[in-house]
């Protein structure tokens, strides 16, 4: 009975062999991950280094209080989805209902505080792409430009994996409404916290690399 209520796909053997593999294929996906924020957070601090003088004035017109208070908002995200795992592993449908809805509402919420922030850039001029007008007043425009396109490429992908998190965590949300999750099947809402945990660390190393840089 507790076999049958798991959900076991025909090509596992049991509930256990399934979960090890849902996980496993997460912690593989996870690492390409690390590989790819990892060769942009390299290729960062080495033009740092080279250019300190023009990237730590262009990092102080970041707002820093704004992602500061988004910060907040993504650790509080991450508690949710932590007492998410735990109210789906205990089988308390309603509480883990409201986890997983309060955690897509902290998402959309920092999503909308970061293109908030996207504008009020945009408003003055830092946007180094084509088809904006760049009107950066500090010191070396040219290379205060290089942080710039650093800035606006390592948040917007951390921005687009928020997006696909939220996703994730509303197709999970309907499958606890329709009562898919039980003690002994919860793997979708753990691997899913894997994959947020994992983009909420990616923000707690992008927001003081990126706003807090000159003060270093």
């Amino acid at each position: 009975m507790s076999e049958q209520h798991a959900m076991v796909a025909e090509q596992f053997e049991n509930a256990t062999q399934q979960r090890e593999a849902s996980t496993f294929g997460m912690w593989v996906f996870l690492c390409t991950e690390i590989m790819f924020f990892g060769v942009l957070f390299t290729s960062f601090c080495i033009y740092r280094s080279a250019y300190p003088e023009a990237f730590a004035p262009a990092a102080e017109r970041l707002y820093q209080w704004i992602g500061g208070i988004n910060t907040g908002v993504l650790l509080t995200s991450s508690l949710m989805v932590a007492l998410a795992v735990h109210a789906a592993q205990t089988g308390k449908r309603k509480e883990l209902i409201g986890f997983l809805l309060a955690t897509i509402v902290l998402g959309i919420i920092f999503i909308g505080i970061k293109f908030t922030e996207y504008y009020l850039e945009y408003s003055e001029g830092l946007v180094p792409l084509a088809g904006f007008t760049f009107s950066y007043d500090g010191p070396q425009p040219e290379r205060a430009q290089l942080f710039y396109r650093f800035y606006f490429a390592m948040t917007g992908l951390h921005a687009l994996h928020m997006t696909i998190g939220i996703c994730v965590f509303a197709v999970i949300t309907w499958m606890a409404w329709r009562g898919r999750f039980s003690p002994e099947y919860h793997t979708p809402v753990e691997v899913a916290g894997l994959y947020w945990h994992f983009v909420d660390i990616v923000w707690v190393f992008l927001y003081p690399l990126l706003y807090l840089l000159h003060h270093v």
